[in-house]
Formats: structure tokens, C-alpha cells, sequence
């Protein structure tokens, strides 16, 4: 394909239409590079944008700490090394009772600016950047990121118990889902991208860009590793941490003793450390998600919830001013033995404290990340069982900080799923790389005890690559990757231009019988999709207006009464209903990257481009049949390949009918082709001999008529009803 023309001069910054045409520009160059030179360019743009928004976001929430706790509570927070050192007003409040009103103004704040703007804000958004990596790395919106920066500075400058790393790490994946979108990268990129700028953003805040890069890698599956990220992460965290770096200094974010590993006893007592950590870490993230389930059922509005649980934080700091805001500085306390004198009691009750606190703060609507409290909380987690054992114990030592740096790596380290990606930052954050060898021991027991559980702070990981609905699908269907997308598409039947009126738009797609339809602007660039009970639903609301009015009334769309048809001012148009998250496959993509795509969609079909011009349109049942012509002669034919075939995948339930049947006698609904089947962690090839057990995943191809009823069947929610015309699901 020959190379797109360059922009005209001056056509940049005319409006939408020329960033687009620049996107389109840009993209097909970039698309074209090798992988290397692509990801140096595209790493370190997402790292720039990492390492600004790091510095966004540190301002701000230094200047919402500044007014709510210090100028309205009279109260200064300590700060670790990294931010001056500060024992602040360590545990004497001045005005106390303005601590719990300052922390719900906070919450209220903060939940009544993500409730009205971006709801997706809520939480920690770490997990929702991982969510993104795998189901559309289109999908972050730019909107969404705005209002985290803010919720999250309002959350944690007024007491909220919350990470600084979960809004960063949105910032920079949010325009790692930016740059998929305006230069159309390929799904596996884009998942890159995002994964890139979680790992890039938490290493530039943190200070600790090979942490970062190898999180990038590490956190997004809780058994796997997305080796694809490393080497882009590593490029990404070093212009995110050098341009940091460059404002607020390059040094660790806390100062730790020097350490000498020369007491083999110790590894006894990190061993200890490491058991408490897996069942602490276990008890943070159920704690941390039973207060969202519970939340959930609170008898008033979302808008209000963050300020209910902030009245509880607000309660317990006055008994224990360490739940407050970030944390950091209470660690950097414990590593200098600041805290030697407080009584026992309260160092036991720190890690349980912080972890009540943290729940109520994000668990409830809130904003912020749960990456800073969980290290806080390890951090007083070998805070305790330092002050436990010595005095009684040989080898602990009169230095509290080996364990303190310990019970940072160990408790979130195995509770993130990601032990090797926190054993880096950790050691960043604190200078303390002699640590590394001992440590592994208590990192590797919470590790192994919060995978027993199958549990983790990040919901949204998968458990291996292999758990993708797109990976087991290509199981299934083994060459893939040497079908062209360019063999498989079909010319689209309809393409809609934005300024399209949307009555106009649901004629036409109705007429051409399709759910949705792409969408370009009228230099032909893609925008996005646009869905049909989209527009159905924005044309009766927009009806009911116009009646309102006086306008007109009655029929499906705006003017079915008395208004006049050809008077369209005002109406609503396609630009209305545009999902410009919507991913698409390049046409000279592979059928295996096209796969990815399509369940990102949803399973229905997608876009086929060219520089941001749509040249075609895939579906599921294209891509099988495409499949099937090129590669008849490697695997055979695929039997019964149903029309307009969607994506199915269900587990096979208790009171299946399909429950030891061969699936050449099942009786699945017509049309109903099973792929592939997991069984525990092995991928099964399924074949008409192939019988189904409890607990199957099943990854089959349907009619969209026949899909529910055969999810249905598979749960065991519906019987079969013979006589088949078409049996079920095998490969032939």
C-alpha cells in the first residue's frame, strides 16, 4: 500500500477535521514501522504524557492536602524523605473535631464530581486501566480521566485513605487508549499501549521506573506475563521518570538504613512476615470489596456514599491519625524508628486500621489507588512483627526497617499477583537492593497463599493469556495467522457520514438490515460506529421533546407529526451516537489479530480500515468462512457455519443436558458450533466425539437467533427440543 499523502500545510490545527486527517497521516506510517522503531516513538510519547500527568496530578493533590488538612484542619501530614521529611504534627490534632467534617467534605466532593461526570471514576484506576487491556483498549474516555485527577486530589488531600499511583497510572493509560484510537493501532498494540502507560505512570510517581516497566508486564494477568510490554515499558518509565525527575528531583521516595544480609536466621522470622502477609494481603482484598458489595445496598444516592464512608475515616483518625491521606509519611517513620515509642497496641491495630480505612475511603465510591495503601499496610505489618520479636527473638536486630521494606514487598506483592514487578519498585522506593535475596522468601510465601485463595486486589486481571475469549477461540481455529483480513471482509453495506440525521440513519440501516453501521466524516475518515438501538432510543427521546414542544408527535422518529419532514434544523444527527471506542482491524492485518478485535466489539463485527478509511466489514461468520475457503486444504471444513454467526462462551452448569453427551448427538440449537473447550487449565480441540463435563468453558459460534438458547443449555436453564435439523458443534 503506498504511503498516505502528508497533510497540506496548516491543515493540523483546522479544527477536528485536521487532527484527523493528521491522525490518518500519522497512522499509516506509524502502523508500517518495525516493531521496535514503532514502540520507541509511541513509548516515549506515552512516557512523556506519563511523566507530565504525574507531576498534574502530584500539584494537585499537594495543593488539596494544603487546603483541607493544613489551612482548614490545622494539621500538617508527616512526609516521606522524597517530600521533605516531615514529621508534620505527628499524632496532635489542633483542631480535631474539624478532621472528620474536613474528610467527608472531601468525599462528598469528590463523589458528587464522578457520579455527574464519569462514573467509571470511581474506585481505584488501576483495576479499570487493566479492564481496558483486555476488553478494549479503545475504551478509557478522556473525560474520565479529567474527573479521576480531580475526585482522586479531593479523596486523598482531605484524609481519604488512597493510592496517588491509581489516578497516574489512568492519566497516561488513558492516552495509551487515546493514541489506539486517532492512529487506529491494531488491538494487540493498543493493548500494549494502555498496559505501557499503567506501568510508565506508577513508576514516574512512585520514582521507580524499572518497577514501572516491568508492571506494565506483570499486572495485567495474575499467572502470565505480557512480555510484549517489557521492552516498550522499559522506554516508556524512563522519559515518564526522567521528565519527573526533572521538577521534583531524582531520588528514592523513602530513605532506608543500609542493610547486610549476614544473619541466615532472619530468613526464619521474613518467613513469618511472609505467612502474615498472604493472610493480611487476603483480608485486604476481601475487606476492601465487601464494603463496595456492601455499599452498593446503602439506602441513598451514589453521590453520597463517599462521604458516608469518609465519616468513619474521619472517626478512626482521630484515634489513629496514621489512616489519613497517602500514608508515605508513616512509612518513612518506621524505616527511621520514629515510632519505636508508640505503644504496641497501636502499631498491631495499624495494618487492620489502614485497611478499614482504605475500604471505606475508594470501597465506596471514592477515588484513589489501593497500590500505596497495600504498601502502606505491609509496611506496618513488619512494623509489628519487628516490635513482636525483639525482644525475644535471635537475629532480629535492633533495626526495624529490613522488616518494614520486607512487609511492603510481601503483603502487595502477593496480594497484586504481580511479586516481582513490587520487589523492583519496592527496592526503588526505598534504595535497599541488598534486601532483594531475603526478601524473596517472605514474598514468595504470601504469594503462594493468596494464589491458593485464587484472589487478588485486581479483579480484572486474567488468570493467563490463554483466558481471553479470543485466545480460546483461535485455539480452535489454528491458522489464523496465515488468513489475510483482506481475504475475509466484505464490502460494508452501509457506511453513515456524522452529519447524517438520525431518522435518516435508522431508514437506511433498517433497509439495509444491519445492527449498526460505521461511521465517517465527510473527508471519509472513520469516527466510529454507530448502533441502531442507539439511535432508536436517542429518536424517541428526541420525538418526546419535539411533542413536548408542540412540534410534532406520534411515529418512531423526530417529526412523525405535525413538524415539517423536510425541516431538519436542529434534529439530531449520527454524531450524536457515535462510539468512537469501537475497535477496528487494519486490512492488512492477520485473521488472529482480526479475531481479538471482533470480541473486543462484542463478538458481531468490526470495521476494516486503511489509513482511516473504511474498506470493509468482518464478522464473526466472514472471518470462519474466510478461514475455511483459504485453508480447506490444512484443516478441512467447518461444518454448518451459521449466517451472521456471534460469539458464545458459557461454563457448563450442574443440570446441563449436554452433560456427558458426544457432541454429535447433543442437541445444541441449529447452527451452534463449539470451538474449543477448557477444562481446568487445559484447552481442549473439540471434535463430534468430544463429551462435555461440569465446569467446561465452552468458546462456541452461534446464529444471534440460537445464542441465548444455547447459553441456556449449556448453563442447564433449558432443555433441548428435538427434532435437529442441524446437530450442534464439531469439527470436521
Amino acid at each position: 500500500m503506498p504511503p498516505a499523502p502528508a497533510p497540506p500545510p496548516g491543515a493540523l490545527l483546522q479544527g477536528r477535521a485536521g487532527w484527523r486527517r493528521f491522525g490518518s497521516w500519522a497512522g499509516s506510517h506509524v502502523n508500517r514501522m518495525s516493531y521496535l522503531v514503532r514502540w520507541l516513538i509511541l513509548a516515549s510519547i506515552i512516557g512523556a504524557v506519563a511523566g507530565v500527568g504525574a507531576i498534574v496530578f502530584y500539584e494537585a493533590l499537594r495543593l488539596s492536602t494544603q487546603f483541607f488538612l493544613q489551612i482548614l484542619a490545622n494539621y500538617r501530614v508527616p512526609t516521606p524523605f522524597g517530600e521533605g521529611n516531615s514529621l508534620g504534627s505527628g499524632t496532635h490534632y489542633l483542631r480535631a473535631w474539624a478532621i472528620p467534617l474536613v474528610v467527608v467534605a472531601g468525599g462528598l466532593a469528590s463523589g458528587f464530581l464522578v457520579f455527574t461526570w464519569a462514573p467509571e471514576a470511581e474506585g481505584h484506576g488501576t483495576d479499570a486501566a487493566i479492564d481496558a487491556v483486555h476488553y478494549n483498549p479503545r475504551g478509557i474516555r478522556l473525560r474520565a480521566v479529567i474527573v479521576k485527577i480531580v475526585a482522586s486530589a479531593l479523596t486523598i488531600g482531605s484524609g481519604g485513605s488512597g493510592g496517588r499511583e491509581g489516578p497516574t497510572a489512568q492519566i497516561s493509560a488513558g492516552f495509551g487508549s487515546l493514541l489506539a484510537r486517532v492512529l487506529d493501532l491494531s488491538p494487540e498494540d493498543g493493548r500494549i499501549a494502555v498496559s505501557v502507560g499503567i506501568g510508565s505512570g506508577i513508576g514516574a510517581i512512585f520514582s521507580a521506573p524499572l518497577g514501572g516497566a516491568v508492571l506494565a508486564a506483570d499486572v495485567v494477568y495474575r499467572e502470565d506475563f505480557e512480555y510484549s510490554a517489557l521492552v516498550p515499558g522499559i522506554f516508556a518509565s524512563i522519559v515518564a521518570y526522567a521528565i519527573f525527575g526533572a521538577v521534583f528531583g531524582y531520588h528514592p521516595l523513602f530513605a532506608a538504613p543500609s542493610y547486610r544480609f549476614d544473619q541466615p536466621i532472619q530468613l526464619l522470622w521474613f518467613g513469618v512476615i511472609g505467612v502474615l502477609a498472604g493472610g493480611i494481603g487476603l483480608l485486604y482484598s476481601k475487606g476492601f470489596y465487601g464494603v463496595v458489595s456492601l455499599s452498593r445496598h446503602l439506602p441513598f444516592s451514589r453521590k453520597l456514599r463517599p462521604a458516608f464512608g469518609a465519616l468513619f475515616v474521619g472517626l478512626i483518625a482521630l484515634a489513629l491519625p496514621q489512616v489519613l491521606g497517602t500514608g508515605y509519611g508513616w512509612v518513612q517513620e518506621s524505616l527511621s524508628n520514629e515510632l519505636l515509642h508508640t505503644p504496641l497496641w497501636i502499631v498491631l491495630a495499624l495494618p487492620l486500621a489502614r485497611i478499614v480505612a482504605t475500604a471505606l475511603s475508594i470501597g465506596t465510591g471514592g477515588s484513589g489507588g489501593v497500590f500505596g495503601p497495600g504498601m502502606v499496610i505491609g509496611a506496618f505489618t513488619g512494623l509489628a512483627v519487628w516490635r513482636l520479636f525483639e525482644p525475644i527473638a535471635p537475629g532480629v536486630g535492633h533495626d526495624p526497617a529490613p522488616f518494614v521494606v520486607v512487609g511492603m514487598m510481601a503483603v502487595f506483592g502477593g496480594i497484586s499477583r504481580a511479586p516481582l514487578a513490587v520487589m523492583v519498585m519496592v527496592m526503588e522506593m526505598t534504595g535497599s537492593l541488598e534486601i532483594a535475596a531475603p526478601a524473596m522468601v517472605a514474598v514468595a510465601l504470601s504469594t503462594f497463599i493468596v494464589s491458593r485463595a485464587d484472589d487478588s486486589i485486581y479483579r480484572s486481571q486474567l488468570r493467563t493469556r490463554a483466558d481471553s475469549e479470543a485466545s480460546r477461540l483461535q485455539f480452535g481455529l489454528p491458522l489464523l495467522s496465515l488468513v489475510h483480513v483482506a481475504d475475509a471482509a466484505v464490502p460494508p453495506r452501509l457506511v453513515l457520514r456524522d452529519d447524517t440525521p438520525l431518522d435518516e440513519a435508522r431508514d437506511k440501516m433498517r433497509a439495509s438490515s444491519v445492527p449498526g453501521a460505521p461511521v465517517v466524516d465527510k473527508e471519509g475518515l472513520y469516527l466510529g460506529t454507530a448502533d441502531l438501538s442507539r439511535v432508536l432510543q436517542l429518536l424517541h427521546k428526541a420525538d418526546g421533546a419535539a411533542s413536548s414542544a408542540g412540534v410534532g408527535g406520534g411515529g418512531e422518529g423526530v417529526g412523525g407529526g405535525g413538524a415539517n419532514p423536510d425541516d431538519r434544523t436542529g434534529w439530531p444527527t449520527v454524531a450524536a451516537v457515535i462510539d468512537t471506542t469501537t475497535p477496528t482491524v487494519p486490512d492488512t492485518a492477520r485473521l488472529d489479530v482480526a479475531l481479538e478485535a471482533l470480541m473486543q466489539a462484542g463478538g458481531q463485527w468490526v470495521a476494516v480500515t486503511s489509513s482511516l478509511r473504511v474498506v470493509g466489514i468482518l464478522s464473526i461468520s466472514d472471518l470462519v468462512r474466510g478461514y475455511q475457503r483459504a485453508l480447506a486444504a490444512n484443516t478441512g471444513q467447518i461444518a454448518a457455519i451459521p449466517p451472521n454467526a456471534v460469539a458464545v462462551e458459557e461454563r457448563v452448569g450442574a443440570d446441563s443436558p449436554v452433560i456427558d453427551i458426544p457432541l454429535s448427538t447433543a442437541a445444541l440449537p441449529p447452527g451452534c458450533i463449539v470451538v474449543s473447550i477448557q477444562r481446568g487449565e487445559h484447552m481442549l480441540f473439540a471434535t463430534g466425539s468430544t463429551v462435555l463435563q461440569k465446569g467446561d468453558l465452552v468458546s462456541a459460534l452461534a446464529r444471534p437467533t440460537t445464542a441465548e438458547a444455547a447459553r441456556r443449555m449449556l448453563r442447564g436453564t433449558e432443555q433441548p427440543k428435538p427434532p435437529m435439523i442441524e446437530r450442534g458443534s464439531q469439527m470436521v
